[in-house]
């Protein structure tokens, strides 16, 4: 990587404030810059650090007002962050593709391969399997029987993909993730002994979706369980059988959402949230972390916050309140002494 403040500035169609000619080789948190290096300023928390940075070029608002003056040559765009996401998407696009099929790794000849895709070392391609083009499996990955995965997707190392699941266009599946494990279903006998239902149904993961490190979609009791287009799911989060996740919904690690339950388009959830089965979330919900929801939520509601979660306003001012509840009991027992010696 080596750009001048100018080619960067045009390729985002941002201007320029100083040195276009500054010469850029790597990227730098604005906090920890170095020089030669790019960063960006979009959260105001970190404005006191564009004074001190040493990097020598910042990408920043096109209504930044510097309050002091700056040693880096500054690129003004419409929004900073999105301006260094589609920089940095560019360069990782520009970077060579491996390509092939490794050895020892094993391709079932009822599969079909589309062009330019990679196969890792020591992965698995069962019977029927389709991959797109430009598709990148890497090693020690598995593909059960009849697995559909559409084109320009990456399933990093140790993805584990169970039979009948289908994965669209312009995915990204990090390591370790499990897709289409068998869903919580048991049902207890006469004796009181749990006896296992057979989980029959899939996964389908719509196109551009990205699903995090060690996160686990179970398949469908019947039907299929369903991640919609442009869902993104953090590290470490457990989606049930037959739940629906609507599109562009965001949720961060460690969230479980129980069996059946129908996740709206455009909501976010934060980490270590809780939702009951069965339930119908809205869209547009915004839940805080480690909220518990156990109750159906309309469109555009408030945000959530607490367990058994309610509105955030609410929830703050009860807040005030309960954080102070050990001197509220100190005072009414003081109260009750008073009113028992009066009485007395």
């Amino acid at each position: 990587m080596k750009f001048t403040a100018g080619q960067i500035a045009e390729l985002l169609n941002g201007k320029v404030e100083g040195n276009k000619d500054a010469i850029v080789t790597n990227v730098s948190k604005i906090e920890d810059g170095k020089p030669d290096t790019l960063t960006f300023l979009a959260n105001p928390k970190y404005t006191q650090y564009i004074y001190t940075t040493q990097a020598d070029v910042v990408i920043v608002d096109h209504a930044f007002t510097p309050e002091h003056p700056i040693n880096a040559t500054l690129i003004r765009v419409s929004n900073a962050y999105e301006a260094l996401a589609k920089l940095m998407e560019m360069y990782e696009q520009s970077q060579p593709k491996k390509n092939g099929i490794e050895q020892p790794s094993f391709v079932d000849k009822t599969a079909t391969l589309g062009d330019f895709v990679y196969v890792g070392a020591f992965a698995y391609v069962g019977e029927n399997v389709k991959i797109g083009n430009n598709t990148q499996i890497y090693p020690q990955v598995f593909l059960g029987d009849n697995v559909t995965v559409g084109d320009n997707t990456i399933i990093y190392p140790g993805v584990k993909i169970y039979k009948h699941c289908k994965i669209g266009n312009n995915c990204i599946l990090h390591a370790g993730a499990v897709i289409g494990s068998d869903g919580f279903g048991f049902a207890p006998d006469e004796n009181n002994n749990f006896k296992k239902i057979a989980q029959i149904g899939n996964v389908v993961i719509e196109d551009h979706v990205e699903i995090g490190a060690n996160t686990t979609v179970d398949r469908a009791t019947m039907g299929s369980t369903l991640i919609k287009r442009g869902v993104k799911l953090d590290n470490l989060i457990q989606i049930a059988h037959n739940v629906e996740v609507g599109e562009n919904t965001v949720m961060a690690a460690q969230s479980g959402i129980a069996g059946s339950t129908k996740i709206g388009k455009n909501c976010m959830l934060g980490g270590q949230c809780a939702i009951a089965g069965h339930l119908v979330i809205g869209d547009q919900t915004k839940v805080g972390a480690q909220a518990g929801i156990i109750k159906s939520t309309k469109d555009n509601g408030p945000a959530l916050l607490g367990s058994p979660a309610f509105d955030i306003s609410k929830f703050n001012r009860c807040y005030v309140i309960f954080k102070r509840l050990p001197e509220l009991s100190a005072q009414l027992d003081s109260i009750n002494k008073e009113i028992k010696n009066l009485k007395q």
